[in-house]
């Protein structure tokens, strides 16, 4: 089972094929779901005692199993985030995988990690940190954002004087992520919501306010700040919240998931005035950096305290902490065994060059400011905010929430498009998220023109 045979050659031949097929599709197509059942009829009881011929697994998986996932990366997926790893990137991960390369130490993963850090340095770049920033990759932004709370929580516990009866808490927007909240819960720190002004955006004067009128503010220890929220795009006021955050001695995260890849983007790039202040940052490659699943950077400004928190002992890993000058990516999240999932970011960097990233991203948020123009002239919609990054919101006049689902149902039915709806200050709305650079001003118009 181990060794390269004849079956390792056939089962080698077939994959390689079938991954050469899917690359050289032009465009992705989009797919659909499939109820359990069929799935079940069509696929089910592959696995048992006895093996099966590699070409007859493959082949169920692709007529069957492949067919019913929607593609991320087809230029007409428009909901959620979508992803667009380039072919470099993909063809890397091959790589990797093939390789079993491991990452989760210097002394077991040197050359890994060396290009690794290659990739987070240009990362932390970008966002201003200082030349003693560093991190690791984790599987994504949930992981991220957990992994620098945990951080922020033992920071803010070593500098805090109040009564270490009382819990620390961190403040949030009530636009955070999803898993800002969930990271909460999970470590039992509570959360200490500043909402929004009207446009959703978090600003150091709101959150200046809402702790002044606290009754024990001093028990808030950390902030987090979203440069590009998930459901509109909106970046907080980073400048603010990090003045704040220093005046007031508050660990600051930004949660950079979506967004962050807009730093490459002079016509983007002053909305992130202020992210070189912060102490930790989640951007995901595997968003808007064109990387494959699964991959997201995490970086420190002062990776020391990371390491404190996160570090793990045990005899068998007393050889990899001999050096303290050797970097152990394990030593940076609540992870050990780790692949060294930026690696394929790191291949498709050197390859492509960071001017071809920035141009693939300015045309993405192109394509968001004509189409948020688009839908701005035409007397059946109503744009519900300009678009910051690439997230455009607006509305259908006299849809409710139902037409909005039918209509979201019948568009990837016909495989015209994958939007689905969403909520805006409690109100259904529709959702165009760009991150394809081959989603086209065709593609955004046969879209918009099934809205009748």
């Amino acid at each position: 089972m181990h060794r390269y045979d004849e079956l390792s050659e056939r089962t080698a031949r077939a994959v390689f094929e079938y991954t050469a097929a899917r690359l050289r599709l032009d465009p992705v197509p989009l797919d659909r779901s499939v109820p359990p059942h069929e799935l079940q009829a069509r696929a089910g009881g592959l696995i048992g005692p006895d093996g099966n011929d590699p070409e007859r697994v493959l082949q169920i998986f692709a007529d069957v199993l492949a067919p019913a996932v929607i593609s991320c990366d087809s230029p007409r997926f428009l909901s959620f985030i979508p992803a667009a790893p380039t072919k470099a990137s993909l063809l890397f991960d091959m790589v990797v995988s093939a390789s079993s390369l491991s990452g989760i130490s210097w002394l077991e993963s040197a050359g890994a990690v060396f290009a690794e850090n290659q990739t987070l340095r240009f990362l932390a770049d970008l966002a201003g940190m200082p030349e003693g920033a560093g991190g690791c990759f984790v599987a994504g932004g949930s992981a991220a954002n957990l992994s620098a709370l945990v951080v922020a929580r033992d920071a803010a516990r070593a500098r805090s004087t109040h009564d270490p009866a009382k819990r620390v808490r961190c403040a949030v927007s009530d636009q955070s992520h999803s898993s800002i909240a969930n990271a909460l819960r999970i470590l039992d720190l509570d959360a200490f919501v500043v909402h929004a002004g009207a446009d959703g955006r978090l600003t150091g004067a709101e959150l200046d306010a809402a702790l002044d009128a606290d009754d024990d503010p001093d028990t808030v220890g950390a902030v987090v700040a979203t440069a590009g929220t998930t459901n509109a795009g909106i970046v907080d006021d980073l400048a603010g919240v990090a003045k704040v955050a220093r005046r007031r001695g508050l660990w600051f995260h930004c949660d950079a998931a979506y967004g962050g890849a807009a730093l490459l983007a002079p016509s983007a790039r002053d909305r992130f005035a202020g992210i070189e202040h912060v102490d930790s940052l989640t951007v995901d490659p595997h968003k808007w950096l064109f990387a494959p699943f699964d991959c997201a950077a995490l970086l420190y400004r002062d990776p020391l305290l990371a390491r404190r928190a996160h570090r793990q002992d045990a005899s068998y890993l007393d050889p990899i902490h001999e050096h303290a000058d050797e970097w152990n990516p394990s030593d940076f999240a609540f992870h050990l065994t780790r692949r060294a999932r930026g690696l394929p970011l790191w291949f498709s960097l050197a390859v492509h060059g960071t001017d071809a990233y920035r141009d693939a991203i300015e045309a993405v948020l192109a394509t968001a400011r004509r189409t948020a123009e688009r839908i701005r002239a035409d007397t059946r919609f109503e744009l519900v905010r300009d678009p910051e990054l690439s997230i455009v919101l607006f509305r259908r006049h006299g849809w409710d929430a139902t037409a909005y689902t039918a209509w979201s149902a019948e568009l990837l039915d016909a495989q015209i498009g994958f939007v689905t709806p969403t909520r805006w200050q409690g109100e259904t709305v529709a959702r165009l998220a760009f991150l394809h650079p081959s989603t086209t001003d065709e593609i955004v118009e046969e879209i918009l023109a099934t809205m009748g």
